[in-house]
C-alpha cells in the first residue's frame, strides 16, 4: 500500500525568525496560532479516515514553527506510535537534548531535519546568531541517540556560492540525508536572484559533488525537480516510452500525493506559496482533496513553458517559486533554462 504525505504544522511558535520563513516573512506583528489537543485529535481523524477512503497510509511531516515547543508534542508522537504511522520531524536544533532525541526515536521518528543555509556567517544572519554552530552540535547529539538527521537548505541568491561547501560540510557530519529547495519568494517586489543558466551550473556542480561522494552515507535527495531536464541532457534519465502519455508520474506533488494543514485547520495545496483549498474544521479532508479548488492544482495543460515540453509528465520545475515572482501558479519556472 502506497503513502500520502501529510505536512503537519501543529504551531507557529519558534525560536527563530528567518528571512524565508512564510509565516513571518509579510507580517511581524502576527498573532501566532497553535491547535488545541481537541483540534490535533480531529485532524487526525480526518488523516485516517481520508487515508481509508483512498487506500493509502499516511506518512507525517511533523513541523511548526517548531512542533517541539507544543504542549502535546510528545502526546501527539505517542499517538502516532500508537498507530504505528511514520513520521518525519521538521524543526529547530534549540531542544534537542539526548533525553528527547532518544525519546523521539523510540516513539518511531524515521528522521529529523534540520536546516543549514549557509556557512556561519550567512546561516547565522538568516536564521539567528549561534544557529549554525547549535545546529552543528546538535547533529552530533542525534547521531549519539540513534536518531537519523536530514539537512535541507533554500538556495537563494544569498547563499548560492556556499551550497557546495554545506554539501562537505555534511558529509563531514556523516548527515544521512541532504536536500535543498530554492527560496519562494512570499511578494512580488522579492526575488530569487538566480538566473537559469546560474542554477543550471549549479545543478552541475552539486551533480560532481553527489558522484565524488556516491560512496558515503550521506543520501542526497534530488528534491528540485529541475533536476530533472538536468539529468535528461546528460542522458541519465530516459523516458519510458511504454509509459501512457497522458499520466502525471513525477514532479510537483500539488494535488497528486502531499497536502499541508495548518494550525488554523487551512488546507494548503502546497505550503511554500498560498494555495489554501478549504478549511479542515469547515469540510472533511477527503472532500477537500477531492474539491474544485484542489483541481485547479491539476490542470497540467495550463503549465504555459511546460505544457508543450516532453518532461511535462516527470517535472514542471517549482510552480511556487513561479507564483512568488508572477502570482501565476502556472508560469514558467524562472530558473528553468530547458527548452
Amino acid at each position: 500500500m502506497e503513502y500520502f504525505a501529510f505536512q503537519w504544522h501543529i504551531t507557529d511558535e519558534c525560536d527563530q525568525r528567518c528571512e524565508h520563513c512564510y509565516i513571518f516573512s509579510e507580517n511581524n506583528n502576527i498573532v501566532l496560532k497553535s491547535m488545541s489537543w481537541n483540534d490535533i485529535l480531529h485532524t487526525w481523524d480526518e488523516i485516517s479516515d481520508m487515508c481509508s477512503q483512498m487506500g493509502r497510509l499516511p506518512y507525517i511531516y511533523l513541523t511548526g514553527g517548531d512542533p517541539i515547543l507544543h504542549p502535546h508534542f510528545w502526546d501527539l508522537l505517542n499517538l502516532f506510535h500508537k498507530n504505528e504511522v511514520p513520521f518525519t520531524i521538521m524543526g529547530n536544533p534549540f531542544h534537542l537534548t539526548k533525553e528527547n532525541c532518544k525519546k523521539m526515536r523510540e516513539l518511531g521518528c524515521r528522521k529529523y531535519q534540520l536546516s543549514i543555509d549557509g556557512l556561519e556567517q550567512t546561516h547565522d544572519s538568516i536564521r539567528k546568531k549561534g544557529s549554525f554552530q547549535t545546529t552543528l552540535a546538535k547533529i552530533d547529539v542525534m547521531h549519539g541517540a540513534s536518531l537519523p538527521v536530514a539537512v535541507m537548505t533554500t538556495v537563494s541568491g544569498t547563499n548560492i556560492k556556499e551550497i557546495p561547501a554545506i554539501v562537505d560540510l555534511v558529509v563531514e557530519k556523516k548527515v544521512e540525508v541532504f536536500a535543498f529547495a530554492r527560496y519562494c519568494p512570499t511578494s512580488l517586489e522579492k526575488d530569487v536572484h538566480i538566473t537559469p543558466t546560474e542554477y543550471r551550473n549549479l545543478l552541475e556542480t552539486l551533480w560532481k559533488k553527489f558522484e565524488q561522494y556516491k560512496d558515503c552515507q550521506t543520501s542526497f535527495n534530488l528534491k528540485d525537480h529541475l533536476f530533472t531536464p538536468f539529468l535528461y541532457e546528460k542522458g541519465y534519465f530516459k523516458i519510458d516510452t511504454s509509459l501512457d502519455t497522458d499520466t502525471i508520474y513525477d514532479g510537483c506533488n500539488c494535488g497528486a500525493n502531499h497536502i499541508t494543514i495548518t494550525p488554523n485547520g487551512d488546507v494548503m495545496a502546497c505550503r511554500r506559496c498560498e494555495s489554501v483549498v478549504g478549511n479542515i474544521f469547515k469540510n472533511s479532508l477527503y472532500n477537500i482533496w477531492n474539491s474544485e479548488k484542489m483541481d485547479f492544482y491539476r490542470q497540467y495543460d495550463k503549465f504555459e513553458a511546460c505544457k508543450d515540453c516532453e518532461l511535462l509528465r516527470f517535472c514542471r520545475g517549482c510552480p511556487s517559486v513561479a507564483y512568488g515572482m508572477t502570482h501565476n501558479f502556472y508560469a514558467k519556472d524562472p530558473q528553468c533554462w530547458f527548452k
